[in-house]
């Protein structure tokens, strides 16, 4: 009903979200236009309760500061959250009030980011598809006019439900005007995958890849952009120093991408590139890495491919099904739906060739039969003339995890099992062995368990044994439609070198501006990453580039972040770990402090105010699972077709990922 006339001095009662409020027309309506304004001039509709106050379902809290805004034209923001109280004046169109909290958010939040931020890549070019002109290639998304912020920009809220999340400096433009269509999927500006090399970075679009190296003088320069690729990116691959036959003395940059079955290779020298070749694995390639100089795809049907940059070939291998893979040195390890562990020696790759077959040797068999779902090898530093002490971590589809060491005098009877922990319920999707941490993730949650690893003259000892140190999750959700790049763009880690302190990072939802760095071994967080421009996170990695030459300073971690809008931008992770440590030794942490690690109760919920989290059977409460969820089916349907050896394997490529295996059996992993 409409609200008749009333006079400037008649008192006006509200209920606000069941909370009864009394105050004055003039008080309500002294700012034009707000939604006081409407509601007592009659332009809006309300509705009276039994008692004929004013109905408005809204929160009374906020109400309550808004009202003595309204009053005293003053605010008292202790203890109120400023992000919740600037919405609730947006809705009310209190407009002074709104800039208020903008700046003192503003103030909070700056383009420049914290002290952990280190530059802002922009957007490059697109290459111009092959079938338009380039006279009528008008589409730059690093465009300056369009995509530089302007000072104190605000990027839009990704707390509304109903917004999708955009950056703060997307380009406005037509359809027209592009290139790519905007349509496409997925979106052809972001970010998808980010690597990284020595001084090198490479960066994956839907439709090309290019690349950056840093220089002490002048920073970073894009060195590579690869032409239009008609087909979308899915893994990418990069290695800055690639010895080659004809040129022993430089070293090459080689650039690798896959989708579907196809990898496509690129070299890069003297800022002059190449394309190598277009190779063939046969099914849809799975992992794309380098070890030494060879370029190695592998496939969770036991498919393995290699390239050697010496002899120039492409050669194919069938194996076992493959559930996992770790390198050491010049090595790659392979953990096999059969239980069994087999490991290639790149080192000896053209040597040891059998009927133009790679020799893979099986080096070790799970007891119990079950699939080696992760991998982890540490090479202790040399002990004895004979060479390294082997030590290898793997976790299986039962949610063991397994140690098991090899000492160099007993080469000859392989790797003996030193220790099991049954502490998972679920398959384990990672595990980490480093210098003094043993870290283990099952498919619940990301569920990690850590262990302190005691050792002996490097050598890892049994007194007084492996020690629990904690339990925690890495909650990460996946997008129901993900692309099929999103899991490689998104790893949650561990990241950093083996005698170091190792680090997760935590993206909670798909579409979010912030990332949680936390401890590998503890769960402690480390730091809150957010994007200095408010554009959603797309990607990201952890690498470690090289320190000056002249000042003989240590490498520097940093953590690289794609996003939305095309841009990158890089974060110091090592001056956050020196601060941690720092703080951890004086004893400068609070209890909270102590107890922080990935999301607060109340920042969980804000963060998942940003997605839909629908109804799902899987322990990841998403559509459809993710990709550790898929871990069970993949089990089952490569234990299938195992013993044939891959004979029915184009009617299973046919299948989505998961798509074979019994319900029941899958249900029992739940």
């Amino acid at each position: 009903m409409n609200i008749p006339f009333s006079l400037p001095g008649e008192i006006i009662k509200l209920n606000v979200g069941g909370t009864r409020f009394s105050t004055s027309k003039q008080t309500l309506t002294w700012i034009h236009d707000s939604f006081f304004s409407s509601l007592l001039s009659g332009r809006i509709s309300s509705v009276k309760d039994e008692t004929g106050a004013i109905f408005i379902d809204r929160d009374p809290a906020a109400f309550g500061h808004i009202l003595n805004y309204l009053r005293t034209k003053e605010l008292n923001l202790h203890g109120v959250d400023v992000e919740s109280l600037r919405h609730e004046a947006e809705f009310y169109g209190i407009g002074p009030l709104v800039k208020k909290l903008a700046l003192c958010e503003d103030l909070e939040r700056s383009s420049c980011g914290t002290v952990l931020f280190q530059g802002y890549l922009a957007p490059p070019a697109f290459p111009a598809r092959p079938d338009r002109p380039a006279a009528d290639h008008r589409y730059s998304i690093s465009s300056e006019a369009e995509l530089r912020p302007k000072p104190m920009s605000r990027g839009p809220s990704l707390n509304n439900k109903e917004q999708r999340p955009v950056s703060a400096v997307e380009p406005r433009h037509l359809k027209s005007d592009l290139d790519i269509p905007l349509d496409m999927y997925p979106d052809p500006r972001k970010v998808l995958i980010a690597t990284g090399h020595h001084n090198w970075i490479a960066l994956a679009y839907a439709h090309f890849i290019c690349c950056y190296r840093i220089k002490e003088s002048t920073g970073w320069q894009l060195v590579f952009t690869s032409p239009y690729l008609e087909r979308t990116v899915e893994r990418l691959a990069l290695n800055s120093r690639v010895v080659m036959v004809n040129q022993p003395d430089n070293k090459e940059k080689m650039i690798a991408i896959s989708y579907g079955s196809q990898i496509r290779l690129w070299s890069c020298h003297d800022e002059k590139s190449s394309e190598v070749g277009t190779f063939d694995l046969g099914v849809r390639v799975d992992s794309l890495f380098f070890i030494g100089s060879q370029l190695v795809a592998t496939s969770h049907t036991g498919k393995v491919g290699v390239w050697h940059a010496v002899t120039q070939h492409w050669w194919t291998q069938d194996v076992q099904p493959i559930a996992s893979f770790d390198t050491a040195g010049s090595f790659l390890l392979l953990g096999c739906t059969n239980g069994s562990i087999y490991y290639i020696d790149m080192q000896k790759f053209p040597l040891r060739m059998k009927d133009n077959d790679l020799l893979v040797t099986e080096l070790y068999h799970d007891p119990a039969n079950d699939s080696v779902t992760a991998l982890s090898v540490y090479l202790t530093p040399k002990t004895s003339l004979s060479g390294n002490w082997i030590e290898i971590a793997y976790g299986t589809s039962s949610g063991k995890v397994r140690v098991i060491v090899q000492h160099p005098e007993t080469g000859g009877q392989g790797p003996q099992l030193f220790q099991t922990f049954s502490v998972h319920r679920n398959p384990i999707t990672k595990v980490m062995l480093s210098e003094k941490h043993l870290v283990s993730v099952c498919s619940e949650y990301n569920h990690v368990r850590t262990w302190g690893v005691t050792r002996f003259r490097g050598m890892i000892s049994t007194q007084p044994g492996s020690t629990p140190l904690a339990s925690f999750k890495v909650l990460s959700l996946e997008d129901t439609d993900a692309h099929v790049s999103y899991a490689a763009g998104n790893d949650i880690g561990p990241f950093g070198e083996r005698d170091d302190q190792q680090v997760f990072v935590q993206k909670v939802v798909p579409e979010t501006d912030q990332l949680y760095i936390r401890l590998s071994s503890t769960g402690q967080r480390v730091h809150v990453i957010r994007s200095v421009d408010g554009s959603v996170i797309t990607c990201f990695c952890v690498h470690e580039c090289e320190g000056s030459s002249r000042m003989g300073s240590p490498p520097r971690r940093y953590l690289f972040t794609g996003h939305a809008n095309g841009a990158i931008q890089m974060w110091d992770l090592t001056t956050a770990m020196d601060q941690i440590t720092k703080k951890n030794k004086e004893g400068k942490f609070t209890d909270a402090d102590a107890a922080a690690g990935g999301p607060s109760e109340r920042e969980l919920i804000k963060l998942l105010g940003q997605c839909d989290v629908t109804a799902s059977r899987c322990t990841t409460p998403s559509m459809s699972p993710a990709s550790s969820q898929m871990l069970p089916l993949r089990i089952n349907q490569l234990r299938a077709s195992s013993s044939t050896h891959l004979t029915n394997q184009s009617s299973t490529e046919s299948l989505p990922l998961g798509a074979e295996g019994g319900q029941e059996e899958f249900e029992g992993f739940l």
